[in-house]
């Protein structure tokens, strides 16, 4: 005989309550952070807050050995995780336990720990592995450069998973420790501050630290024959800065460019607030390469930026980002402007300072020089496509939708704007639909069809837009080309020679 229980209602809510949260089953991280550009770049269901990296790398080999410690904290109940890596791994440890793991898709690993994460649950993931990075190719190519001496790892979007395992987006930000043992006839340079080194039977290991919140594609290693220079900011903060002993003719204007880190920062922080971290500097390696890149407080410059003298624009760029890519960054890659267009902006500032040119005359003299049927105006800066993310219109039409912003708000308001929007958002993460709120309320202007024009159009702005935002023909006073046209700046290419380097 089978007997019904019947349940009173109230009773019955008592025991639907009484069922805990945390009965439903654990479920796996999504295997991206659904970035538009780049779905799988970065995982769900945890975040990382710090790395310790610890490495040894043979030059000659160029092999590299690591074990990575991330400390982690599960954001849903997970019954398993991935990381963005593609070195061998040999074992991975959860909380203390082996956990399985396996390979998916183009540079997932796959974990599964030997029972499930619970939501708030913080612990450790050590990763041990090893590898040859410069033989690891994503489409045919490796972000790790080999040198006549060693190795270097500096790109962008992506580079972490060259040499360690990560989150690998810009909205998961983590403080780092990288130790790395190399032999003594060589050095290592990394992030952040040089906490200490020793040597023993012929290797000499280097740790620095990052103790503010770092991007992972931010994070850079170079690996050889350096000449080190060393000093403080006018705050105190120390600067290193490293040139290879190979660059030749290009090591005196690279150290007349770099060299100039110092003044730079002193001129970028009244422009932009104090400087956000503990360390400043740059490095120069022997590389093939045009780019540079604002590796977070040691940016990389590649020796062809110098191969025409000394190229101090291309180190305001870099500096710039400090603020607006590294402390401020992207909530997703197609928000690349707000890196971009306010470094490019930083460039024009200084011609101004140095009387070379104004902002003003820049921006009018690069939309009257590109017709319109140019390509240049089909690209839409504030969001360009994963194609074009580091075009041209990026920076230069990004960097007119900047000068536009100060002709409508004023310079009061503008200036307001460019130290406040890094100051409050302080090692977070912004869109392009973020700053334009932020000016919105800071100038008290509405600023939709400004940013509608210059970022989200794929034409040229007509000569009247244009001009009713003070862009596209030259001030008072400035000289102008025989066709009436304003005359190209005197920093015009030293500009360019800085930004045509970002084409990664």
């Amino acid at each position: 005989m089978r007997h019904r229980l019947i349940v009173p209602s109230a009773a019955a809510a008592f025991l639907m309550l009484a069922v805990p949260a945390s009965a439903a089953e654990p479920t796996p991280g999504a295997p991206g952070l659904g970035d538009s550009y780049y779905p799988e770049a970065g995982n769900g269901g945890y975040t990382v807050s710090h790395y310790d990296l610890r490495l040894a790398y043979q030059p000659k080999t160029d092999r590299l050995d690591g074990t990575a410690t991330l400390i982690t904290t599960a954001t849903q109940d997970l019954s398993r995780f991935n990381l963005d890596f593609l070195l061998d791994v040999k074992d991975v440890l959860v909380d203390g336990k082996k956990a399985f793991f396996t390979r998916t898709g183009t540079h997932e690993l796959e974990i599964t720990p030997a029972s499930p994460l619970l939501k708030g649950k913080q612990v450790s993931v050590v990763v041990r592995y090893t590898g040859i990075p410069s033989q690891v190719k994503v489409d045919g190519s490796s972000s790790w450069q080999r040198t006549p001496d060693g190795g270097v790892i500096a790109n962008e979007p992506e580079s972490a998973a060259w040499w360690f395992p990560s989150n690998d987006h810009p909205r998961d930000k983590a403080t780092f420790d990288v130790s790395v043992s190399v032999p003594d006839d060589v050095q290592a340079i990394s992030n952040g501050v040089l906490a200490s080194k020793y040597s023993k039977l012929g290797w000499t290991r280097y740790n620095w630290r990052s103790t503010k919140p770092q991007a992972t594609y931010l994070a850079t290693l170079a690996v050889g024959k350096f000449d080190i220079t060393t000093g403080t900011t006018s705050n105190g903060l120390p600067i290193v800065n490293a040139y290879s002993k190979d660059l030749g003719d290009n090591l005196d204007s690279a150290k007349a460019s770099v060299e100039r880190t110092n003044e730079i920062l002193d001129w970028e922080s009244s422009i932009f607030g104090p400087y956000p971290f503990t360390a400043a500097g740059g490095y120069v390696p022997n590389v093939p390469t045009h780019y540079a890149l604002e590796t977070q407080t040691r940016p990389f410059y590649s020796p062809a930026q110098f191969a025409d003298g000394a190229n101090p624009s291309v180190v305001v760029h870099e500096l710039a980002h400090q603020w607006y890519g590294d402390s401020v960054s992207v909530k997703n890659w197609r928000d690349i402007w707000v890196n971009e267009g306010f470094a490019s902006y930083a460039q024009w500032l200084w011609s101004e300072k140095e009387k070379e040119g104004t902002a003003q005359q820049l921006a009018d003299y690069i939309y009257t020089s590109i017709p319109a049927d140019n390509a240049f105006w089909t690209v839409k800066p504030g969001d360009p496509g994963p194609e074009n993310q580091f075009h041209a219109a990026v920076y230069n039409r990004g960097a007119i939708a900047i000068q536009a912003l100060r002709n409508t708000v004023g310079d009061k308001a503008f200036f307001e704007i460019l130290k406040k929007w890094p100051t409050v958002n302080k090692y977070g993460n912004g869109s392009v639909q973020d700053f334009q709120a932020f000016a919105e309320k800071v100038s008290g202007k509405k600023l939709q069809k400004l940013f509608d024009t210059w970022l989200f159009t794929t034409s040229k702005p007509s000569a009247a837009d244009a001009a009713s935002y003070g862009i596209g023909k030259a001030p008072a006073g400035a000289s102008l080309r025989a066709a009436g046209k304003p005359a190209q700046p005197k920093s015009w290419k030293q500009i360019q020679s800085a930004q045509l380097g970002h084409e990664h």
